[in-house]
């Protein structure tokens, strides 16, 4: 059997016949893999989901208790009908995995989102070898080569220090971005309060149930401080919030943004971020391509990002691809 009759994108997501599941599916489904806790993943009211004990965890926080029918821990080898599966860590955010699918003969990788640059907050990526790798595509062009995230927190030290009389806001997703900056500060050595938007705090706050210690959290709308209070501060805030007079409360606020596309500083330009701040939970244009040579498929098939350009690549170096065009995988929501 060809390996597009073992998995096939539908309007629900991409589905496995021989065990009658979706992975990552946009429409509710019967059985949903999911690989990770981000909106655009992990959707709710599906029957029933698999995915790890801590995507399950966020999946209840974010959308409540009865956010499906039925729940099952990914733990080892799993069989589902006539497909035997598998998840391994994919180095995103906290209790992201690829999923392993071995039906007719054939193993796919499902990766999701994944991200090679080490991840405090995440376990990190492992690459398996397999006939079909599905890739995301997200930074999928020469351009996006990201740096040291090491040296993009090195620039908001050195803007605090050059700027004590400012507040600094960082925008940062409320899953995995935000608690990953919090952990490369500490890291490079701040140990002062980093203060947090009330729509971050659940989500930091299972990371250190999780044994991430992220250190001393205050929220950012403590009625007990002026104004004046917050100079010099870094505050965390998912981005939408900076359009809001909630920035307002802050001593002229330098504005920051932690994401890969902050590499284009013409989106930099356009939000109005004055501190952008190229961090990435994404594999770059080097990392696609390394992954792609470990892993050494067959044939990769490629979604939710620059199909085209990653073709092309793949095509020079006679490696076969395709893309998936599946619909419903954008950024992380900022709410």
């Amino acid at each position: 059997m060809a390996a597009d009759d073992l998995l096939f994108p539908t309007p629900e997501g991409l589905y496995c016949p021989g065990g009658d599941f979706h992975v990552d599916p946009v429409r509710p489904v019967p059985r949903a893999l999911v690989t990770h806790g981000h909106a655009d993943h992990a959707r709710p009211g599906n029957g029933a989901v698999l995915a790890t004990r801590q995507t399950l965890d966020i999946m209840a926080i974010r959308y409540g208790a009865d956010f499906t029918g039925t729940r099952q821990v990914a733990e080892g080898t799993m069989t589902l009908g006539d497909a035997t599966v598998r998840f391994h860590p994919a180095g995103h955010v906290l209790g992201s995995a690829q999923v392993e699918i071995e039906t007719g003969g054939t193993r796919f990788v499902v990766t999701g989102d994944y991200c090679r640059h080490r991840n405090p907050v995440a376990e990190g990526f492992e690459p398996v070898p397999c006939d079909i790798f599905i890739t995301e595509a997200t930074f999928a062009l020469p351009v996006f080569r990201h740096p040291d995230p090491a040296a993009e927190i090195a620039k908001l030290l050195a803007s605090i220090e050059a700027f004590p009389e400012r507040a600094h806001l960082v925008g940062a997703y409320a899953l995995g971005k935000a608690q990953r900056v919090i952990m490369l500060l500490r890291e490079a050595g701040w140990d002062a309060p980093i203060y947090i938007h009330g729509s971050l705090e659940r989500l930091c706050r299972y990371h250190a149930e999780q044994g991430v210690p992220l250190g001393d959290l205050r929220p950012a709308t403590d009625d007990s401080m002026a104004k004046a209070d917050f100079a010099g501060q870094i505050i965390l805030a998912p981005p939408s919030a900076f359009a809001a007079t909630w920035a307002q409360r802050f001593p002229d606020p330098v504005i920051a943004f932690a994401s890969g596309w902050m590499q284009i500083r013409a989106r930099a330009r356009q939000r109005g971020v004055e501190l952008p701040l190229v961090i990435s939970d994404h594999a770059d244009w080097p990392d696609l391509l390394r992954t792609i040579e470990e892993v050494n498929p067959e044939e990769t098939w490629i979604t939710h990002g620059r199909e085209e350009a990653l073709m092309r690549q793949l095509a020079l170096g006679q490696r076969r691809s395709r893309p998936l065009h599946l619909i419903g995988f954008e950024e992380e929501p900022e709410g």
